[in-house]
This record gives structure tokens, sequence and C-alpha cells, in this order.
């Protein structure tokens, strides 16, 4: 795309925020929260592609003189907290994984073909759980999902288990993303590493006919956990990328940008793992729901976790 063709399709929304920046500069009137925010992120998205693209110093200027204030507006909490958690809950958060689709796919591919091979290939090689898990974890998963067994927890012990699972679970998606900072080599390792453990655990299971408890059990949260941990490796990529190809950034500024421009999937990835970890601790192990309750239900977060990351925002979007 020309810099003309590129000025032409956003000026109208670069003067919609020079409008709504006036009315809080002169007039002091508070503009529409939602729409100030949609604005301000577009501006900030036409900011890194003219950076990108080479459009020119003076159009990077302009546009970062607009991302200044806005920034500066939005930092003195004029618009208030509540909103810009709204806002990034309904347009940021999806907005940014759909605008980095390039790593999605990246790391949807290195995470799901090793899980979803080990746990055909187990059901072909039983043994080759072993090369994978040591005896002593392979006997503590099928004592957890063994049907013959009752699974019962008090309230107590199920809030333990979700602080346990908040920090377990957290820390696996922190540490694949940091490892991002290695060339993005790290995130590609833990991926694959993370899909093979899991694809190991989830085969062997279902081979030794523990399946009727375990898939009821993870359906639920395992859309949230499971995306997370993609989300993650896909933030990793994101970081390493900028260190492989800055393009005409030094590799200091490319790396600070475009961490920083990751925050957003970080804190959604996070807010999944958190949600995950409640449906996990509260709703996975009760033993009185049916399982094609569980199934049904799972079906619909899998569901929702797609739409809302596919679909949410798009009207707010340039």
């Amino acid at each position: 795309m020309s810099r003309g063709h590129f000025e032409k399709q956003n000026t109208r929304t670069w003067n919609a925020f020079k409008r709504a920046l006036f009315d809080v500069d002169k007039r002091k009137r508070l503009p529409d929260a939602a729409e100030f925010l949609s604005l301000y992120r577009r501006v900030c998205q036409n900011l890194a592609l003219a950076r990108t693209r080479h459009y020119g110093a003076d159009l990077e200027a302009r546009l970062n003189r607009l991302a200044l204030r806005g920034h500066q507006h939005l930092y003195a909490r004029r618009l208030g907290v509540w909103s810009r958690i709204v806002h990034f809950i309904g347009v940021g958060f999806p907005s940014d994984v759909r605008r980095n689709h390039r790593f999605l796919w990246a790391s949807l591919i290195l995470f799901g073909l090793p899980f979803v091979g080990f746990i055909l290939a187990i059901q072909i090689e039983p043994d080759l759980a072993y090369s994978v898990l040591p005896p002593e974890a392979i006997r503590n998963m099928e004592g957890m999902y063994d049907p013959s067994k009752a699974t019962s927890a008090s309230a107590d012990e199920r809030a333990f288990m979700f602080g346990f699972y908040v920090y377990n679970n957290v820390s696996i998606a922190f540490r694949t993303f940091a490892a991002g900072l290695a060339c993005g080599v790290g995130s590609l390792y833990f991926a694959a590493y993370n899909g093979i453990v899991l694809g190991a655990v989830s085969g062997h299971l279902t081979q030794i006919g523990y399946g009727s408890k375990f898939w009821p059990f993870v359906i639920g949260h395992g859309s949230f956990e499971l995306t997370a941990l993609v989300l993650a490796t896909m933030a990793g990529l994101k970081v390493g990328w900028s260190l492989v190809a800055p393009g005409q950034r030094t590799r200091k500024r490319a790396l600070l940008e475009e961490t920083k421009d990751s925050m957003g999937i970080v804190y959604g990835f996070t807010g999944f793992l958190v949600i995950a970890a409640f449906l996990e601790a509260f709703w996975s192990p009760w033993p009185f729901i049916p399982p094609t309750v569980k199934y049904a239900v799972g079906s619909l977060l899998w569901a929702g976790v797609i739409g809302y990351l596919a679909l949410a925002g798009r009207g707010h979007e340039s």
C-alpha cells in the first residue's frame, strides 16, 4: 500500500480523533469512552504501520503526537479505569490476537501437531508414553483419573487447588512467553514440549480406558487453558521475531516496542488462565454432573473462546 492510499484510507479516523481530543482539551467535555478508546487504538496501529512501512518521518511524527496526546488523557484517568478494562476485554485483546495472526497460526501448529500426534501415536504404540513421561508421573495420572475411584473434595480443598492451578499454569505460560527473548527459539521449544507432554498424558489415559473420566474433566477448562498456552507462545514469538527481523529499527528499540505491544496478549492469556483455574477447581471435578452435560458445556466454552477471539471488537477496528 502506498503512502497516499494509506493516508486516504485513514485520514477520517485521524480527524475524528483530533476532534475528540479537542473536546477534552478545550471544551472539557468527556467523549464517549468506547469511541475514544477505539480511535486511540486505531491511531496507534496506524503509527506502527507507518513506522514498519517507512512512510516518512513527517507522517510518523504527526501520528506520534496524536498517540501521545491520547495516551496522556487515558492515563490522566479522564475515561475511568473501568472503561479501559471493558474496552480491553471487548475490543483490545481479541484485536491484538487477530492483528498478530501469523504468530498465532505458527503457535497453534507448534503446539497442536505434537499434541494430536502423540494422542494418535500412543493408541498404536502404547509404550511411547513411557518415552516421554517417567513411570511415577504416569502412575499419578492413572490414580487421578481412574474411573473406579470417586472424586470428592471440600470447599477449602477446592479453594486451595484454585490457587495452585493459577500459580502453576501462569508459571508455565510466563516461562513460555519469556523464553521468546532467545530469538523466539525458547518459545518454540516450550510450545512443542507442552504439546508432547499433554498429548502423551491424554493419549495414555485414553488408551488404557480412562478417557471416560479424563475427557469430561478437561473439556471445560481446557478451552481457556490450552488457548492461553498457544497465546503465550504467540507473544513469545512476536518478541523474539523483533530480534531476528527488527527492520529499520535497532534491535533494542524493536524489542522494547514489540514487548510493549505484546502486553495486551499477556494480560489476556493471564485472564484466560485464571478462568481456567476456576473451572478446573470448581466445575470440572464435580462427579454429580453427567459427562454429557460436561461435554455440552465444554463444547459451548470452546465455541465461545474461538468466537470471542475471532469476532469480538471487529466493528471498532480500522
